[in-house]
C-alpha cells in the first residue's frame, strides 16, 4: 500500500528492503512505545523511504531508535529544549526540523503528524495522518 501510494504520486523515491517483526519489536522495546499501525505497516513494506535529494520521508528502524534515544538522553538538549519523551521522531525536513507522532503514556494516541523546530523548540501540526504527511510533503504542500 505505501509503495504504491508513493509511486502513484509520480515522484522518484527510493525504497529499501522491508523491516521484519523482530526489528519492529526492537524499536518498541528500546523506546518503550507501541508504534502506530500506519508507521509499522510502512516499515514492514520498506525499512526507510527516501525522496528527493535522498531525504528520508520515513526513517529506518535503526534511525528511529538512534535519533529518539539521542534526543531523549542528550544532557545538552535537556537544557535547551522541552523534553522529547512525548515525541516519536520518524523523519526529518533536511534542515534540522523533525517530524513526529505525539506520545501519551507510552502510546501514540493520535495519528496526526507534527513537526519540531530545532530553532525555537516549537511543535506544530502538519498533517492528519502518515498518509497525508507523505502525500503533502512529496507534493510540496508542507512548508518548513
Amino acid at each position: 500500500m505505501w509503495k504504491s501510494l508513493i509511486e502513484g504520486l509520480g515522484k522518484d523515491c527510493r525504497f529499501v528492503p522491508q523491516a521484519n517483526d523482530s526489528e519492529i519489536s526492537e524499536v518498541e522495546d528500546r523506546l518503550s512505545i507501541s508504534l502506530p499501525e500506519p508507521l509499522k505497516g510502512c516499515l514492514l513494506e520498506s525499512n526507510g523511504i527516501f525522496g528527493e535529494y535522498d531525504l528520508g520521508l520515513v526513517w529506518s528502524v535503526e534511525r528511529i531508535i538512534a535519533t529518539n534515544t539521542e534526543f531523549r538522553g542528550n544532557k545538552d538538549f535537556s537544557e535547551l529544549y522541552m523534553p522529547f519523551d512525548s515525541l516519536l521522531f520518524f523523519a526529518d525536513a533536511g534542515n534540522g526540523d523533525q517530524f513526529f507522532f505525539p506520545i501519551q503514556n507510552g502510546k501514540v494516541r493520535r495519528e496526526d503528524i507534527f513537526i519540531w523546530s530545532h530553532e525555537d523548540d516549537s511543535r506544530n501540526w502538519v498533517a492528519p495522518s502518515l498518509q497525508k504527511y507523505i502525500e503533502w510533503w512529496v507534493e510540496g504542500k508542507i512548508n518548513v
